[in-house]
């Protein structure tokens, strides 16, 4: 069974070619900057161990996916998107419409449509992948959509309400979804099968850390809360967003006339965060600076650590007990100083990792704890697509 997994946003498209008889990649790449006169394609035979290229205008997403065809066909890979067996989406936001992955049908799309409103950077891109995806695949395609808030949806009401006036929250859906929720997912069912711990009966406070960063409290392996909120802004310290904050700064600044409504979304989502802070959202910077003395990045880093910190003793008190603490993403898996400052005066939870191995280099799935530690720590590497491609293959098999 060959699944392609597609992930369209406004201007581009990422993909990988899965043979799911061994869940191994035959060919992943991008197509960006649609829309401009730079726009390129590139595609990896990761077998052959070989790029393959194009450099030419895209006005639209059809043309991307067509370009990205043509480059099939140049490897040798696919002749035509119809040999497919299915294709997989990743839709950042699913809102109170879906609880699981979905077949798309017409209806799935309109749902997708009218969810478009609280994301709407990011699903009409996923639409335009999906149209010309079934369009470029023809009618005996099936098409599935993965949606990073389903994880999510076993939170109870008492987690994801808002203390706002009910009646208005009820009307606009104005409740807590969370996002990262394909990444959790599959990293807590690595580290429960690494320890040997049956899923349904796994506990864990999973943190996704990278640009974008998110905890998640899992609870017999369903998530039952998680730190990003209507948007993927609430929660932690991120590397262009603010996280948790008083709501009031906003009217402190708008009534000061240092911030306009309309400044609002750039100032809290792109100018917050690690940048806001020391003048860079890239952590390995903040580290390296850090170490060159600089105050502000100092700053950065232990405020980014101890909002972390918090998080893991707020969830820690939610499930009452935790089998581990599991790092992935771009900095979960990537910075050992962080996971240390995260993890150091933990003791008293259980939580303590050994030196060496935190700073020791590893590609896998490793345990940084100590022997004795009553809860494991794992850097567990991340695979959305792939996560995306076994949700594929399973509703596929479903119908």
């Amino acid at each position: 069974m060959k699944i392609l997994v597609l992930n369209s946003g406004s201007s581009s498209v990422k993909f990988q070619l899965f043979d799911m008889g061994d869940n191994r990649v035959i060919a992943s790449g991008l197509v960006e900057k649609i829309g401009e006169a730079s726009s390129y394609a590139k595609l990896k035979d990761v077998g052959a161990d070989k790029i393959y290229e194009e450099r030419a205008p895209l006005k639209d997403h059809h043309e991307g996916l067509e370009a990205m065809r043509r480059l099939f066909v140049s490897s040798n890979i696919l002749h035509d998107f119809s040999e497919l067996d299915g294709i997989g989406h990743r839709i950042v936001h699913g809102g109170e419409s879906f609880s699981d992955s979905a077949l798309v049908t017409p209806d799935v799309i309109a749902k997708i449509e009218q969810n478009s409103v609280l994301a709407p950077l990011h699903n009409p891109g996923h639409l335009a992948g999906i149209k010309n995806a079934m369009h470029e695949s023809g009618k005996k395609v099936p098409h599935v959509v993965v949606f990073d808030t389903v994880f999510h949806q076993t939170i109870p009401e008492y987690a994801y309400r808002y203390a706002l006036p009910f009646d208005l929250c009820k009307r606009l859906h104005i409740r807590r979804y969370g996002f990262h929720g394909t990444s959790h997912h599959y990293v807590t069912k690595k580290a429960a099968e690494y320890l040997g711990v049956p899923y349904e009966k796994f506990n864990a406070v999973s943190l996704h850390l990278g640009n974008g960063a998110s905890a998640c409290a899992v609870q017999g392996g369903k998530s039952v809360d998680t730190s990003m909120g209507l948007s993927p802004l609430e929660g932690l310290i991120m590397g262009t967003r603010s996280g948790d904050m008083d709501p009031a700064v906003l009217t402190y600044l708008l009534n000061l006339g240092e911030l306009t409504a309309e400044g609002i979304d750039a100032f809290l989502n792109k100018k917050s965060g690690l940048l806001g802070i020391c003048g860079s959202n890239d952590m390995r910077e903040v580290v390296a600076k850090m170490h060159e003395g600089d105050e502000r990045a100092h700053l950065a880093f232990e405020m980014f650590c101890y909002r972390i910190k918090k998080y893991i003793g707020a969830y820690y008190a939610v499930l009452g007990r935790v089998d581990a603490v599991v790092f992935t993403g771009g900095i979960g898996e990537n910075a050992p100083y962080s996971r240390e400052k995260i993890c150091n005066d933990l003791t008293h939870m259980g939580i303590k990792i050994d030196h060496e191995l935190n700073f020791a280099a590893s590609g896998g799935i490793r345990d940084l704890s100590v022997p004795d530690a009553a809860v494991k720590t794992l850097v567990v590497p991340t695979n959305e697509e792939l996560e995306i491609a076994l949700e594929t293959k399973r509703v596929i098999e479903n119908l």
